[in-house]
C-alpha cells in the first residue's frame, strides 16, 4: 500500500482534533497545565463567524497526525502582509514521515500566493529538533527581537488603566 500525505484546510468538525493535538504540543513543551482551552472554545474562536485564524491538518491515509495554526499579520516597514505561524505540531509516531515540512511548505506556498512579505514563527529555546528543522529548511533566527506578553490579571488590570 502506497502512504499518501495530505494537507487539508481544517473545518470545525476538526475541533477535537485540533484540540487533542494542543494537548499533545503543551505536553511536549512540558506546558499542559496551561491549557485552557475547550473543544467548544476551538469551535468558536478558530472557526466562529469573526475568527481571522485558519488551520490545516496534515493526514496519512486519511489519519490525521498533525496540524497548523496560522493567520496573517502586517508588516508597515515591507507594507504588506505576512504569515505568521501559531502553532505547527506532528504527532510523535509520525515524525520523520515529511508531515512537518509538506505542513511548513503548504504555508509557505499560501504565503507566497497572497503576496507576503514574510513567514514567521517562533520557537522555544530549549526545542533543538524543531530548531535544527527550521534551520534546514533556510529559516533564520531573530536574536535582535525579544517577545513581550501580557496575560491574565497584568492584562485586565494594564487594560482599566
Amino acid at each position: 500500500m502506497v502512504s499518501t500525505l495530505t494537507i487539508r484546510p481544517a473545518t470545525i468538525a476538526d475541533a477535537a482534533t485540533i484540540h487533542h493535538f494542543i494537548v499533545e504540543l503543551a505536553t511536549y513543551e512540558k506546558a499542559a497545565h496551561e491549557v485552557l482551552a475547550s473543544v467548544s472554545d476551538i469551535e468558536s474562536s478558530l472557526f466562529g463567524e469573526h475568527s481571522s485564524t485558519q488551520a490545516v491538518i496534515a493526514s496519512l491515509n486519511d489519519e490525521p497526525v498533525g496540524f497548523a495554526v496560522f493567520f496573517y499579520n502586517y508588516s508597515t516597514w515591507l507594507g504588506k502582509h505576512g504569515l505568521y505561524l501559531e502553532d505547527l505540531y506532528v504527532s510523535p509516531e509520525y515524525r520523520g514521515i515529511g508531515a512537518g515540512k509538506t505542513l511548513i511548505r503548504h504555508l509557505a506556498k499560501l504565503a507566497v500566493e497572497k503576496g507576503c512579505g514574510r513567514f514567521e514563527w517562533n520557537v522555544l529555546d530549549w526545542n533543538e529538533p524543531a530548531i535544527k528543522f527550521y534551520q534546514s529548511i533556510g529559516a533564520k533566527a531573530l536574536d535582535e527581537w525579544v517577545g513581550y506578553r501580557l496575560t491574565g490579571d497584568a492584562l485586565k488590570e494594564f487594560a482599566m488603566g
